[in-house]
């Protein structure tokens, strides 16, 4: 299984993995906030948001975050939503030659959840192949670029019989072009979507030592994983990832 076809150089497969290595902690309860507002990192400019646009793609009822906000990278390509009460780093002078969009979202403790990068050289060689679950996929219809949509989701590599790819996280939830897996083994994981010009990425591995899982200390890493995603955290995390949209 290949990566979506794009130009440019060829990063190794371990370096986006590196790229994508993020995790994040706890957070407290949940705030109050008259409606949502949107801030432009081109501009930093603020507008408020009516509710009702607000992260359609929102799952359940128990996130923790009731204030929401939405945020625009600083090429204004880009928007999401993300809980009010998280950060954005958007280091526009620290950006490699070539350009494109960077945002890092971090919680209150500035425990990084997930990355947004745009203008991104993929390649990946399926050279092994692992057993896989697939603990929660959404299809994003508003990324699609001419062809099929990209999609959402949470998925890991291994189980107690095969582990999963050495050296390397073997949970992540993010956005991916590459086609869902079938069959009973699937490629090292591999999350990175087609967009202009070549390639983009939005989410992170799994890291028990940031994405706080109440009760699961004890658990084997791929048990913590799958019940991480029942937490109020994780939903907030999802419904900020699928939020992600061309920006109007």
């Amino acid at each position: 299984m290949r990566s979506p076809a794009v130009s440019g150089a060829v990063i190794p497969t371990a370096i986006l993995m590196a790229l994508l290595l993020a995790g994040c902690g706890p957070q407290p309860g949940p705030t109050a906030s008259p409606s949502p507002t949107v801030t432009s990192a081109a501009t930093g400019t603020t507008t408020a948001v009516p509710t009702a646009a607000v992260s359609p793609s929102a799952t359940g009822t128990a996130a923790a975050s009731a204030a929401w906000t939405a945020y625009t990278t600083a090429d204004g390509q880009l928007t999401f939503e993300h809980p009010a009460a998280w950060s954005i780093r958007d280091p526009a002078g620290e950006l490699p030659e070539g350009g494109g969009a960077f945002a890092e979202v971090t919680n209150q403790a500035g425990k990084p959840l997930a990355t947004l990068r745009t203008n991104m050289a993929t390649g990946s060689t399926c050279l092994e192949r692992f057993p896989y679950e697939v603990l929660e996929a959404e299809e994003l219809p508003l990324l699609a670029q001419g062809g099929a949509a990209p999609w959402f989701v949470f998925e890991t590599r291994g189980n107690d019989a095969a582990p999963g790819p050495a050296n390397t996280p073997a949970a992540a939830y993010g956005i991916t072009s590459v086609p869902a897996p079938d069959g009973d083994s699937a490629c090292a994981i591999f999350h990175f979507f087609t967009w202009p010009p070549t390639a983009a990425m939005f989410g992170a591995f799994y890291n028990p030592g940031n994405n706080v899982t109440p009760g699961a200390e004890s658990l084997p890493y791929l048990e913590q994983a799958k019940k991480y995603a029942a937490t109020p955290e994780y939903r907030d995390i999802k419904r900020m990832i699928t939020s992600l949209r061309p920006a109007v």
